[in-house]
């Protein structure tokens, strides 16, 4: 597929995805552009194994150069390149997009907000969790019983500097004997935080199941401009439960299902 092909597939999907958030996207050159300033900008995976998968950008600000963009990459898979594209958006969708919906609007129903009391200053807004593969429901009902973040923070702190707004996307996985653990802060691999995520006791099974998550950290009392005039501020949020609800983020995932929005 050629580079222009790809490009019109991304945004085609990013559209389609971000409809299901109520929210009117269109392609325009090389971004797709939101409601107010925001837009979600797509670059070239680089390697080899690019094919299925997305480099996507949400900018809050469009226009501004010193505006924060949260970059995450997400994969797909499907039986042609297309398919496969269109896939690693949905799981996009799922797991990131979902959580900066929920910055934006600060309604709880895309995301749940909380205080991490290891992380003081900080505002986590984390979005539903992917869990595919065989014997997903072990993987799933562990992260519905466990919050990460804290036992991430010690590893992750270090990593909070600069902006007032972090991307930290979780990926864990695998099987037992043949696991998979990364975390990744704006974009890139936190090798401490990663190493703190494999040393947790999430079951590794006798089959291949992976989960999927995303958390966006900001500092409390910043805010984030999202569209000319209005600013979304830090939401109100409960303090610090280790779960923000009963049945917990995979009741979320259960829902997108539903909503036919697994990967």
């Amino acid at each position: 597929m050629r580079p222009q092909e790809r490009l019109d597939v991304i945004q085609r999907s990013v559209t389609r995805e971000m409809a299901r958030f109520g929210q009117a996207f269109t392609a325009d050159g090389a971004v797709v552009r939101g409601p107010g300033t925001t837009a979600v900008a797509v670059r070239e995976h680089p390697g080899q194994d690019g094919a299925g998968h997305v480099d996507l950008g949400f900018v809050l600000q469009l226009g501004r150069a010193d505006a924060p963009v949260v970059w995450d990459c997400s994969a797909g898979l499907g039986q042609t390149e297309e398919e496969k594209l269109a896939n690693a958006v949905r799981m996009w969708a799922t797991t990131t997009a979902s959580t900066l919906v929920e910055l934006q609007e600060g309604r709880g129903e895309h995301g749940d907000h909380y205080r991490p009391e290891e992380l003081p200053g900080w505002h986590a807004v984390q979005g539903p969790a992917a869990v595919f593969g065989f014997g997903n429901e072990h993987l799933a009902h562990w992260l519905a019983e466990h919050q990460l973040l804290p036992a991430l923070a010690p590893a992750l702190a270090p990593e909070l500097a600069g902006s007032g707004l972090h991307g930290v996307k979780l990926f864990l996985g695998g099987k037992a004997g043949d696991d998979v653990a990364e975390v990744r802060v704006n974009g890139e691999v936190s090798a401490a935080a990663s190493a703190a995520l494999r040393a947790l006791d999430w079951p590794r099974g006798e089959r291949l199941c992976w989960a999927r998550l995303f958390i966006l950290l900001t500092a409390e009392g910043g805010q984030q401009e999202v569209a000319p005039g209005p600013v979304v501020r830090t939401p109100a949020v409960v303090a610090a439960p280790a779960r923000a609800r009963p049945r917990g983020l995979f009741g979320r995932w259960r829902q997108a299902r539903r909503a036919g929005q697994e990967p």
